[in-house]
């Protein structure tokens, strides 16, 4: 992506996942000429049952370049919560992808988009 120099757009957006079950989920699949900043990222666990949860990027959504930050054995508590609060930087293709063990485990990602296709 080349760097920006025109007109674009900054929007606050969210995504989210509920009840996540024992898969790696596509949170945010980015589009070409966007930068995505995630500002936070929390799991919410709500089957009663410790779980597992991990993060990591697949950068171009290659599916063979992906960098763990979060390793899927990152324990999650019964009825607990986890919040993220690093801050990750996505451009164009790449795709945010967050983990939970079984049970049901919900995910909500804050973020802002910027456009500038």
């Amino acid at each position: 992506m080349a760097i920006p120099t025109g007109s674009g757009t900054e929007v606050l957006k969210r995504a989210s996942v509920h009840g996540n079950s024992n898969a790696w989920t596509s949170v945010i699949t980015g589009v070409a000429n966007h930068i995505y900043t995630v500002l936070s990222i929390t799991w919410a666990e709500e089957a009663g049952n410790a779980e597992g949860i991990g993060l990591r990027v697949d950068i171009s959504a290659a599916g063979s370049n992906q960098v763990v930050l979060m390793n899927n054995g990152t324990p999650l508590p019964a009825y607990g919560s986890f919040v993220w609060n690093d801050k990750i930087v996505l451009t164009g293709t790449d795709k945010l992808e967050a983990y939970s063990s079984a049970g049901n485990v919900d995910i909500y990602v804050s973020y802002i988009d910027q456009d500038w296709s």
